[in-house]
């Protein structure tokens, strides 16, 4: 039997190996940490330390086709609020109840932030949405406030202990030297939106908070405009407030382009459209408030200017736009701003698209320059139970297709029509898809219409839940060859339609980047001219209409507008009928007839007539890239 001597020495010899095996496993473990995955744990003590932010880089400059800057980047003076800082941590964390919420004027928010508030002369709910933001980097500064006044600065400066989680810094925000000019076609920036961000192949390497373009040229040239980011390293404290920089890099700017925007022209564009408006509330149009114009060189499909009514003003994107101002651009009696109607607006073409019925009715072999036509101002040949009229009630008697454009007559139009729809070809809708109708031009621009193109297969499948309105009737072609019925085109379109007229049928791509600049001012990318369609419409059917668009600015629809215009001008009048709307007012042209430089669409909606309110903005436009004189024209005219 063991003694008890040598059964505490057993005792202990199994503890002492317990602890051996212990104290082994703690070495063993501790070996492995410091060894085998030092390098992995020092790091994560480090990423734990240090938190790395992004330093966006100024964006690329805007300038037009002679290097006027269009968009440039300036400093400004923006306050911050550090969501970091534990006074802002402990507001965002805290368990909101139902009453307070959704409540951003609650007692707490107005107590940090209702000062600071009232000195930036926002309010606490927008301290609060920009706070709030989750869509940024989590340490990154929330800006509230761009372009504070020194007063206010120096304020939040002497009151600091007061702000605590607030701070004043200088960063680069777009500058429009111009204002407003050329908005829509420049576009505005903003933060990256969560669909953007998503969008890994176009938005790669991008973050929660970055700028990027939203519309316009801004958005198209998006990776051009975007330079390099940068970095700061900021080291934190263990509830991860910052404590200072560490490191940084700087960033490296976008690159500028150049457009093809002539300011010149862009500043005059802007302001007949603007008359034109003016124009049609003197006419008693008081409902028009909208419009575009497009200027185009028609042999290399350059735009040269481009606006469209009413405007808005991109500063107001700078720093955030609020949910209230947001709303107020979107809102329908706000007539929608921020729509670039010169490319997304289709409207029925009125009697610009004339020359379309012309060329198709002469490729056809169913009219010519001079056949002739009776009009009586009431047209039957569909039946007597569907009579249409033409504009001019009274009727313009015997009156030839070349006559028919230069006044416009409906009845001529109607004949070609019916003619072209009992041959059952779809012939009119092919001479509009050549001519580019129907489809998007492919301009550099975001957003663009197609426009519509309507013909039996689009009826049916508009209509496929109303059987009884799925047949392509004989009016729908006669309304069609008119600009009106269901047919639809934008500015851009129409604007393309005369410079292929007046370019032996080829239309010519357009765009508005003219080339991208490199570091130093040299040209990196330039872009080259590129025909779009190739019409092939024959020369001698081109002339017949010519000469019809020449007879308007003479002596027909427009006479009155181009009195006195040295340059031979191609023009044409519309005027669209829109159901429960006023008229709207068309005019479309190029010149110098003889040697084709220029073409030009100008639309007022609900604006009346084309010849006494469009077409003497598009004569001014023509006169400041002619070297004529502007002058203000008021004439009467009642064509459609």
């Amino acid at each position: 039997m063991p003694t008890v001597s040598q059964e505490f020495r057993s005792r202990f010899g199994v503890l002492g190996i317990i602890v051996v095996v212990v104290l082994s496993a703690l070495l063993v473990r501790l070996w492995t940490m410091q060894v085998l995955n030092g390098e992995s744990f020092s790091a994560q003590a480090e990423n734990n330390r240090v938190r790395e932010i992004s330093i966006q880089a100024p964006r690329g400059r805007i300038l037009d086709r002679n290097g006027v800057p269009l968009v440039t980047n300036r400093s400004a003076l923006a306050v911050s609020v550090d969501p970091s800082h534990e006074d802002v941590r402990a507001l965002l964390t805290r368990t909101w109840t139902e009453d307070t919420a959704d409540d951003p004027t609650s007692r707490e928010l107005n107590e940090m932030f209702g000062e600071i508030a009232a000195l930036l002369g926002i309010t606490t709910a927008d301290v609060w949405e920009r706070v709030t933001d989750v869509q940024q980097e989590a340490l990154r500064p929330r800006v509230i406030a761009v372009d504070v006044s020194m007063e206010s600065v120096a304020q939040i400066a002497e009151r600091q202990t007061d702000f605590p989680w607030a701070a004043v810094e200088e960063i680069a925000v777009r500058e429009y030297p111009n204002g407003n000019l050329a908005a829509h076609v420049l576009g505005y920036t903003g933060a990256i939106s969560e669909e953007q961000f998503k969008n890994s192949d176009e938005y790669a390497g991008y973050e929660r908070g970055d700028t990027v373009g939203k519309s316009g040229v801004e958005r198209q040239y998006e990776g051009v405009l975007q330079g390099d980011k940068g970095w700061r390293r900021i080291e934190v404290n263990a509830s991860g407030r910052a404590q200072g920089v560490v490191s940084e890099q700087a960033p490296r700017p976008g690159n500028d382009i150049r457009l093809t925007i002539d300011a010149a022209v862009q500043a005059v564009t802007e302001d007949e459209l603007d008359k034109a408006i003016a124009e049609a509330h003197r006419q008693g149009y008081t409902s028009s408030r909208a419009g575009a114009a497009v200027v185009l060189d028609i042999e290399t499909g350059e735009v040269l200017a481009s606006t469209s009514r009413p405007t808005y003003d991109p500063t107001a994107f700078l720093g955030g736009i609020s949910s209230a101002e947001w709303e107020a651009l979107n809102a329908k009696t706000s007539e929608y701003p921020l729509n670039d109607r010169a490319i997304m607006a289709a409207y029925p073409p009125a009697s610009t698209y004339k020359v379309i019925t012309a060329i198709s009715g002469m490729e056809a072999g169913i009219t010519s320059e001079n056949t002739t036509y009776s009009c009586t101002g009431r047209w039957t040949d569909m039946g007597k139970q569907w009579p249409k009229w033409c504009w001019k009630r009274t009727g313009h008697g015997t009156v030839s297709l070349r006559g028919g454009l230069k006044h416009s007559c409906d009845t001529v139009f109607y004949e070609i029509g019916y003619e072209l729809y009992k041959r059952g070809k779809e012939e009119l809708q092919a001479t509009s898809r050549e001519f580019g109708l129907g489809s998007k031009t492919g301009i550099d621009l975001p957003g663009e219409s197609a426009g519509r193109v309507p013909d039996a297969a689009w009826k049916k499948r508009y209509n496929e839940n109303y059987p009884e309105y799925q047949t392509w009737l004989p009016g729908d072609t006669v309304n069609m060859s008119i600009g009106q019925g269901d047919m639809l085109t934008t500015p851009l379109q129409m604007a393309l339609v005369y410079a292929g007229l007046a370019n032996d049928g080829d239309i010519m791509k357009p765009h508005v980047l003219k080339d991208v600049l490199g570091s130093e001012g040299d040209v990196i990318r330039t872009i080259e001219p590129e025909v779009l369609h190739a019409t092939g419409a024959p020369a001698e059917m081109l002339g017949v209409v010519e000469r019809g668009l020449i007879d308007v600015t003479e002596t027909g629809t427009a006479k009155g507008v181009f009195v006195g215009f040295k340059p031979t001008v191609a023009g044409k009048t519309g005027t669209a009928q829109v159901k429960g709307k006023d008229d709207y007012a068309w005019f479309c042209a190029y010149a110098p007839a003889e040697d084709p430089k220029y073409a030009v669409a100008v639309i007022v909606e609900q604006g009346g007539h084309g010849g006494s309110v469009t077409g003497p903005a598009a004569r001014n436009i023509l006169a400041h890239l002619l070297g004529e004189e502007l002058k203000t024209i008021r004439t009467t005219d009642e064509s459609r």
